[in-house]
């Protein structure tokens, strides 16, 4: 990851999964949507044609996000992998 992310509890649980998973881009379920963070974000926003954005994840530090709704991952899913 590119730079130190600010460790809110979904974000201390992002870094512990990517630490083991590196190379896969995490999709979390968060509410009615999939939502990516940091470069995974970037990652698939590009492939995905999705906006990139920014949230606020505590200290004044924002979070790079992209996400869809959980009911378009049969249109995404197949892209990513």
């Amino acid at each position: 990851m590119a730079k130190k992310i600010a460790e809110t509890p979904m974000m201390r649980q992002f870094i512990e999964i990517k630490k083991q998973h590196p190379d896969a881009i995490l999709l979390f379920r968060v509410g009615d949507f999939y939502e990516t963070f940091s470069d995974d974000a970037i990652i698939a926003s590009e492939i995905l044609g999705i906006t990139l954005t920014r949230r606020a994840n505590g200290a004044a530090q924002f979070v790079e996000l992209a996400g869809f709704p959980h009911h378009a991952l049969d249109t995404y899913l197949p892209k990513l992998v």
